[in-house]
């Protein structure tokens, strides 16, 4: 597979580790302590899709990630509301949260705030408060943004000005609930895939809070370089989802089903990262696969082994 690479001199080294999605798991490890230096200013989180094969309940994903030792939960929306549904108090959950010592910096929600369409624009915008003001409850700090709705080839994709103005429509509506949208970049999108449309978008909501939600995978999918990320300010990358993807099957054909742990692909992480910390990011690496080889193990067990994996990969300074 040809990638555009971050560092040109990594090029060559990086090429030679591809390893296939399916690799098995031989057992969880322990996880070292997080050590001083670089490793020491980003925090970890579990996005919960990484264990959603195993279809726990809300309250068994947040004992998976605080017994493996991460310092937040990202959970998704769809969860949160069957648990309510279920009978569940989000006062209790907040109380797990809070007493296993995790926060939940961000949270996966799908709401169609970037649509033409004014009813369905503003059902969206409506369904986005909710999820605000759900998420709040437990402790949220934030809720992904993503171009839902004008994802597909089919669907219409407003100008990127339009969707700047409706990005800042949203953030007015979050900030009522404590809970700011992130920009979500998606690599199969036909808009908001590239780090310049999110980077446009950002900057022209005009909004202090606006903010990217970034993915190491859909970076690469969408075809943007990584070197474009010093172009973006850290400071408003509050959670970075971090993965990894093999060399094969190739970029155009991709899915987030091949998304690997970090370290067993081919993605430059450790240089990439370096340069995110020496911009100033302090932010969450929250890790986000949908490996059904994955969903197949024991969730703690993939838990453990993500963790271990991202430790791996972080720069030592």
């Amino acid at each position: 597979m040809k990638r555009r690479t971050f560092l040109t001199s990594s090029s060559a080294a990086m090429a030679a580790t591809a390893v296939a999605a399916g690799t098995a798991v031989a057992g969880p490890p322990e996880v070292a302590p997080n050590p001083q230096g670089a490793q020491s200013r980003v925090r970890i989180a579990l996005n919960t899709s990484t264990i959603r094969g195993q279809q726990l309940t809300l309250p068994e994903q947040v004992r998976v990630a605080a017994e493996a030792g991460y310092d937040a939960i990202e959970p998704w929306i769809r969860d949160l509301r069957q648990y309510v549904d279920q009978g569940g108090s989000l006062t209790d959950l907040r109380k797990q949260i809070e007493d296993a010592g995790l926060t939940v910096e961000s949270s996966i929600g799908f709401a169609r705030w970037i649509v033409d369409d004014p009813q369905v624009r503003a059902a969206g915008l409506n369904e986005a408060v909710s999820d605000m003001e759900l998420i709040a409850r437990i402790g949220g700090k934030r809720l992904a943004a993503p171009p839902i709705g004008s994802h597909r080839p089919e669907d219409q994709s407003p100008p990127l000005s339009v969707i700047a103005q409706r990005y800042h429509d949203l953030l007015l509506r979050g900030e009522n609930t404590g809970v700011v949208p992130q920009l979500e970049l998606w690599g199969f999108s036909p808009t908001l895939s590239r780090l310049g449309e999110v980077a446009y978008v950002v900057a022209e909501a005009g909004h202090p809070d606006a903010c990217y939600l970034l993915d190491f995978y859909h970076i690469f999918k969408g075809g943007s370089d990584f070197a474009g990320l010093g172009a973006l300010e850290a400071r408003q990358m509050h959670v970075f989802h971090i993965n990894d993807y093999p060399a094969q099957p190739p970029r155009e054909s991709i899915a987030d089903k091949d998304r690997v742990y970090p370290g067993d692909g081919i993605c430059p992480l450790t240089q990439i990262i370096q340069q995110l910390v020496a911009n100033g990011f302090e932010g969450y690496f929250s890790l986000e696969l949908f490996n059904p080889t994955y969903w197949q193990q024991d969730a703690l067990a993939v838990a453990k082994t993500g963790l271990a994996k991202i430790r791996e990969v972080l720069p030592a300074e």
